[in-house]
């Protein structure tokens, strides 16, 4: 079951401002990717579950990082139903990222964030108790989007996925829009030529892009 309430998770996505997300189906290469992250400050993880045996990697992911990353929570992305949903909050999921499952999730505790493309989309998630809402891709809609979702609706917080980048200039953009955090995926899991993945440059690229986002809320 999950180990954080939902608001807890939503305030953690706040205080960090940034979710990385990532999958490999190999659980050591998922756990040193995973620590990396974790060393670099981060303090959330956003699975993303897209291949064969995904639920397996994510259930041994979650036992490790309950075991040797105290805070670190655990969500998971791409599931594509509430039957999904439900068999990755068995194994620990905190947080799930999927449209059509706030019933389940409401029932667990657990936050959910789906992702919206449109105001009415946003205000129906909103309707259905949704804290947190996942704007993707977020390179397609931009910073701008925000600007006009937030004018109507200050309350509303957004989490952009797709096209973030651990640039100053890039996460400026986004933040200054209003966003409550971004989500990072390939442009934070650095690798090697030999395409393994580069675990000191993740550490330090994380490290880097929250010491950008904490500059620019102070």
């Amino acid at each position: 079951m999950a180990q954080f309430t939902r608001i807890e998770v939503a305030q953690v996505m706040k205080d960090t401002g940034m979710v990385p997300l990532f999958f490999h189906n190999d659980i050591e290469v998922s756990k040193k990717v995973l620590k990396a992250c974790y060393d670099g400050g981060a303090r959330l993880m956003e699975f993303t579950a897209r291949g064969d045996f995904a639920h397996e990697v994510f259930g041994e992911l979650t036992k490790y990082a309950i075991a040797k990353l105290p805070g670190m929570v655990m969500g998971v992305g791409s599931v594509t139903d509430a039957a999904q949903a439900s068999l990755y909050m068995a194994l620990g999921a905190n947080f799930i990222v999927r449209e059509d499952i706030a019933i389940v999730c409401n029932r667990r505790k657990v936050l959910w964030s789906p992702g919206c493309g449109t105001l009415t989309e946003i205000t129906r998630a909103e309707e259905l108790g949704c804290e947190i809402v996942k704007l993707f891709p977020g390179d397609i809609y931009g910073p701008q989007f925000v600007k006009g979702i937030k004018g109507p609706q200050q309350w509303t917080s957004i989490m952009p996925t797709g096209g973030v980048s651990p640039t100053r200039e890039n996460l400026s953009a986004w933040f200054a829009a209003g966003v409550a955090c971004v989500g990072m995926g390939s442009k934070l899991m650095a690798k090697n030529d030999d395409g393994s993945f580069d675990y000191e440059a993740i550490k330090t690229k994380t490290l880097g892009a929250l010491e950008i986002i904490k500059s620019l809320r102070s």
